[in-house]
């Protein structure tokens, strides 16, 4: 019973909240006691009340035990887990500005992950992809560290990484692949929508499979003596130059 309730948390002040604004059906809310309600823990408790929610104020070491996250700030949400959708879903709903797509090729942390949903949403991306074998899922510490962003923007979960990118450049998408053995500088190369912008997993980067089957790949460059980036800091990298490049041409 524990596990199955685990995988319905979600915890933290921001992304309790952003469920909350989002819309995101909520079973209960359960809320540290003793626990000063003040500024955005009391306004999450007010529109639980405007909503009809369950709030429950529980000892703390319950949210302790519960928690997946280590880090609930004396706040847990119980919902049903969050759901993905098929990609022509997010096709469909892009509307009249060009598609921006991020697809993750073997993100395996959590927090990584959650943070390159951040950026992707804060962006304006439309929405992100992620295989269904050796990756993260929508874990409650990938929607902690998104800080509630996994509310907003669609994922899609796909069978074969690869194959998926080569269907979405029959549709016009252009590839474009993060590799640090690139020749091309991110700067230096188009990185305007319709694009898919494909980041590779820790330690790895991209897969054989996945490298063929972009456009371009490009590289941001290294000064200093670490070989490489984390990467969702590359990924924020990349995506703010597709963003500035957009914009450019949206002028």
């Amino acid at each position: 019973m524990e596990e199955k309730l685990q995988e319905q948390l979600i915890e933290g002040r921001h992304p309790v909240r952003e469920a909350l604004r989002a819309g995101r059906p909520l079973r209960r809310i359960l809320v540290g006691k003793g626990v000063h309600v003040h500024g955005l823990l009391q306004e999450i408790l007010e529109e639980a009340k405007r909503r009809g929610i369950v709030v429950q104020f529980v000892d703390r070491r319950r949210l302790d035990q519960i928690s997946r996250t280590g880090a609930h700030q004396s706040i847990i949400a119980l919902a049903a887990p969050r759901p993905t959708v098929p990609l022509e879903e997010i096709l469909r709903s892009v509307g009249d500005r060009p598609p921006f797509l991020v697809a993750l090729d073997g993100i395996q942390d959590p927090h990584n992950l959650g943070s390159i949903i951040r950026t992707a949403e804060v962006a304006g991306a439309h929405g992100v992809i992620i295989p269904k074998r050796r990756a993260a899922g929508l874990t409650p510490a990938v929607a902690k560290a998104s800080s509630g962003a996994v509310e907003y923007i669609p994922v899609a979960v796909v069978t074969n990484l690869a194959r998926t990118l080569e269907e979405l450049k029959a549709q016009g998408f252009w590839i474009v692949g993060a590799d640090p053995e690139a020749t091309t500088n991110y700067t230096d190369a188009m990185m305007t929508p319709p694009i898919v912008l494909v980041i590779g997993g820790e330690g790895k980067g991209l897969s054989r499979l996945v490298r063929e089957h972009c456009d371009i790949l490009v590289k941001i460059p290294m000064f200093g003596h670490v070989g490489s980036l984390n990467a969702a800091v590359a990924a924020g990298i990349l995506i703010y130059e597709v963003v500035r490049q957009r914009e450019r041409v949206l002028k």
